[in-house]
């Protein structure tokens, strides 16, 4: 700003420039959003059509731009953290549809992976929220407490076919009604079950890899597992999975639970980093996505970031790693013969292998080698189906207009069989998709179907 007035001793003509006092900061010293992230964003609007919460609400401070200049507000010192601004960062799903669409390359992702954790630091939650979601960080980073919970869970799968239980059920206030809702088809076997430490590959071996097996994906969803590991042997690949492999860290990353967010990492390094393997994979986009990242977030440690960096170059998505080997010089192409699998298959693309990690073709690719398969689209695709992490929990009203929404758009297509390669995606789309004419149709992750075509079993219903 420049002022027309001229104090004393000003020369006549001349005009002194007033620069406006900036307050302190409103985040801490611990990794800030940084101004020169915060500058990139020029404001265009590109972002607007891909972000959720703007399609759904048409609020400007819940567009990505809205958040970043809220950011830039808070940076400067002119809003505090508390109040609207972190109403409107928890309202965010943390998708990165809005990094994929930008034509400017703001790093989005970075800014709202610094802004949680600051909130998380600064911000006191309301009792009951603080309570909420303490009590999912109880739980889901820990497999022998998943597994310990699905014995009183199947227990109530049972009990709720009562229908005085399941009417108790339907007047559970919100959050709780978000998570009763989202509870797994829960099978004690398969919770229990362990995978072998080594699969050998079948024929020559083309790699050796090593498994994360995941928290929710191992104890709920155990079957990926079993799938993921005879599809990678099938096509030529040993397959390690470590025994006492822990957390990744992945949803504390995601809801900006930084301290115990590293500790994971770090755990993680120190398990898998041993190992002589050429990849570590990954069948949970919401795990790689965190581990593709471990280098950035352990950069200012100097006892990890080296490390970090390595392991995250080695870090795979299990639909990267066939795409890969599929394309190979020498003896690339599938080795698994496959029997067909008839019908219209809708792929939906989990944002945090889409958007986060980069990785669409890929699935796609590996899908069309099943003979006789038709891959159909769903429009949207791009637009998250509300499961986000834990956002469905914490946000449930915002989640299940999402759901509804994605649900629509899956019908539109008319599939015999939905796949997507996240289990907070197969339970969200599990949850709205089912209606007349769609209660029975197979929400599956990608291997599942791979391994079925390889196996020529019948298409498994979960």
């Amino acid at each position: 700003m420049t002022s027309t007035h001229e104090p004393a001793g000003t020369p006549t003509g001349a005009a002194e420039t007033k620069i406006p006092q900036q307050g302190p900061s409103a985040f801490d010293d611990v990794h800030p959003p940084q101004r020169e992230l915060l500058d990139d964003c020029v404001h265009c609007g590109f972002c607007l059509p891909t972000c959720p919460t703007y399609v759904l609400w048409g609020e400007e401070m819940d567009s990505p731009r809205g958040r970043i200049l809220l950011m830039d507000l808070a940076e400067k010192g002119d809003i505090g953290l508390d109040g609207p601004f972190t109403e409107h960062m928890d309202n965010c799903l943390g998708c990165m549809a809005c990094v994929t669409a930008c034509p400017s390359g703001v790093q989005y992702d970075k800014l709202l992976e610094s802004v949680r954790p600051q909130i998380e630091r600064n911000v006191p939650r309301t009792t009951s929220d603080r309570l909420f979601r303490d009590a999912i960080f109880a739980l889901f980073p820990y497999r022998r407490r998943l597994r310990a919970a699905a014995l009183p869970g199947a227990l109530y799968q049972q009990l709720r076919k009562v229908p005085a239980i399941r009417k108790l059920a339907e007047r559970l206030p919100g959050r709780l009604a978000a998570m009763e809702s989202l509870l797994p088809p829960v099978s004690v076997r398969e919770a229990f079950a362990r995978l072998p430490v080594h699969t050998p590959a079948v024929g020559t071996r083309r790699a050796r890899v090593a498994l994360l097996t995941g928290c929710v994906q191992d104890v709920f969803f155990h079957r990926v597992n079993e799938a993921t590991v005879r599809v990678l042997a099938a096509e030529g690949c040993d397959v390690l999975v470590p025994r006492d492999q822990q957390c990744c860290g992945a949803l504390e990353v995601h809801a900006g639970r930084e301290e115990s967010a590293l500790d994971r990492a770090r755990r993680t390094i120190a398990r898998f980093e041993t190992l002589d393997v050429d990849a570590v994979v990954t069948n949970v986009a919401g795990c790689g996505s965190s581990m593709k990242d471990y280098g950035h977030l352990l950069a200012d440690d100097p006892a990890w970031a080296d490390r970090a960096t390595r392991f995250s170059a080695r870090c795979r998505d299990v639909h990267e790693v066939l795409a890969e080997l599929y394309s190979r010089d020498d003896d690339g192409g599938p080795r698994a013969p496959r029997t067909p699998v008839t019908g219209r298959v809708a792929y939906h693309d989990a944002c945090h292998l889409g958007h986060a990690q980069g990785v669409r073709d890929q699935p796609r690719e590996v899908l069309r080698t099943i003979p006789e398969l038709e891959l159909v689209d769903i429009a949207e695709a791009s637009l998250c189906c509300g499961s986000a992490g834990i956002y469905n929990m914490v946000k449930p009203d915002a989640a299940a207009d999402l759901g509804v929404r994605k649900a629509e758009r899956i019908r539109d297509a008319k599939p015999d069989v939905v796949v997507t390669a996240n289990p907070g995606c197969l339970l969200q789309i599990g949850k709205y998709l089912p209606t007349e004419g769609f209660a029975d149709v197979p929400l599956l992750h990608p291997v599942q179907l791979l391994d079925a075509s390889i196996r020529g079993a019948a298409v498994p219903q979960r």
